[in-house]
């Protein structure tokens, strides 16, 4: 995955935590406008999500930024 993603993740998740608390679930939705503009982009994350980490549509915010700080 892009470092550009994964920035983006990181940053999305720590908005979440803060404005919603430590619980706070999302899907890899939330990492983009609700225009699909950059289907290669959705794909990827899509892709990381779901084929490679084998994720449920839902995960913690903190579980995911982990996991993503942990490849940078």
């Amino acid at each position: 995955m892009r470092d550009t993603l994964k920035r983006k993740i990181i940053k999305v998740c720590d908005e979440k935590i803060e404005s919603k608390g430590d619980n706070v679930g999302l899907s890899f939705y939330a990492f983009f406008a609700n225009k699909n503009d950059d289907p290669e982009l959705l794909m990827e994350a899509a892709r990381w999500w779901i084929l490679e980490n084998k994720l449920d549509h839902f995960e913690k915010a903190t579980k995911i930024r982990r996991m993503v700080e942990a490849t940078l």
